[in-house]
């Protein structure tokens, strides 16, 4: 075979590859297959006391109660470059920053008003936080703008026994 004839279906493949990669944000920016869940975080910045977070969410004449698991949240604590220059390397590690964060995941979650009541409790399972608040989600965009909208998810932030919402 010669060389032509072998690099010709290769050239094919690799153009409809990028024509596909394209369609869907452009030229210029291809989109993933990357989605978002349906739900809400919690971030409590000062976890010390926390050991287990609970909430309820109803909208539309239903609720759900979804499973919270926690994990300690870090911040990113450089390790220095190895020169100066433009090619340089640089590295950073993780610390833990004392915080916990969490995800509920709610199917069906509306782009609505939502009745969210949270509840955190301390390592002897009493509850020392439960709050009532309003949340309206908002849809996410994991891929950015031009690629269409995810599912909708709101934040809520305990911080000093006030919970935000973003």
């Amino acid at each position: 075979m010669r060389p032509l004839s072998r690099a010709l279906p290769l050239t094919a493949a690799l153009l409809a590859l990028a024509a596909c990669g394209g369609e869907a944000g452009g030229a210029d920016r291809p989109c993933t297959l990357i989605g978002s869940e349906p739900g809400l975080n919690l971030i409590v910045p000062d976890g010390s006391r926390l050991a287990a977070a609970s909430l309820r969410a109803c909208w539309g004449g239903k609720c759900q109660e979804p499973r919270i698991r926690l994990n300690p949240t870090s911040k990113s604590v450089s390790t220095g470059c190895d020169g100066d220059g433009p090619d340089a390397a640089c590295g950073a590690s993780a610390s833990p920053d004392g915080g916990k964060a969490g995800f509920a995941r709610l199917d069906g979650l509306p782009e609505a008003p939502v009745q969210v009541t949270l509840k955190l409790r301390d390592a002897k399972g009493r509850t020392y936080l439960t709050h009532r608040l309003d949340v309206t989600p908002k849809a996410t965009f994991p891929n950015g703008p031009h690629c269409g909208r995810g599912a909708p998810q709101a934040v809520l932030t305990v911080v000093n026994g006030q919970v935000t919402v973003r």
